[in-house]
């Protein structure tokens, strides 16, 4: 985001019912969101759907932005929460669809980024943390993938240092092997 504390202001007026202050943190946010969704999705236009799902919610949802937090916090679970219900969606959507695929629909593996697999493969893997170890999802999400603050983390979460330390290792230890496994 350009400048931290024009978002922050931004966002305060718009969770005080500012409209124009809302379509202004919209347009300042949007890069910086479509960025954060392509940590988590593959494609970019599966991406940038996610984008617009944020965007969408943060209009909807602002007035539920207290201040108690930095607003970078909450607008990064807005993308965590929409960027993995964007891949469930498309994981559904494909195993209601089964059929052939045509040979012109055929990835080839040398213009697929590395990147991109091993991003899908931690959805595959945050989706099984989420029904094996619930609690375990939010630390790793926010410390790993949105790269948030330790301190920023346990306060969003809501739990000590030590226990967001211990979670997250905890996190990282069963996310490991899936990872690995081929």
């Amino acid at each position: 985001m350009h400048d931290a504390a024009l978002t922050e202001d931004l966002a305060r007026r718009a969770a005080a019912g500012d409209a124009a202050a809302l379509d202004q943190l919209l347009t300042e946010v949007r890069p910086e969101v479509v960025r954060r969704c392509g940590r988590f999705l593959p494609c970019r236009e599966d991406a940038e759907e996610a984008a617009q799902d944020v965007l969408l919610q943060v209009a909807r949802k602002i007035s539920t932005f207290e201040g108690r937090s930095r607003f970078g916090t909450w607008l990064y679970t807005v993308v965590a929460n929409c960027s993995r219900q964007k891949y469930r969606e498309l994981k559904r959507r494909a195993a209601e669809q089964p059929g052939s695929i045509e040979p012109s629909q055929y990835v080839d593996p040398r213009t697929t980024s590395v990147i991109a697999g091993s991003r899908v493969d931690l959805l595959e893997a945050l989706d099984r943390l989420e029904r094996e170890h619930p609690h375990l999802v939010a630390p790793l999400v926010y410390r790993d993938i949105c790269q948030l603050e330790y301190a920023e983390v346990a306060e969003r979460v809501g739990i000590p240092l030590g226990t967001l330390k211990s979670r997250l290792h905890e996190a990282r230890k069963q996310v490991r092997p899936w990872l690995t496994a081929s």
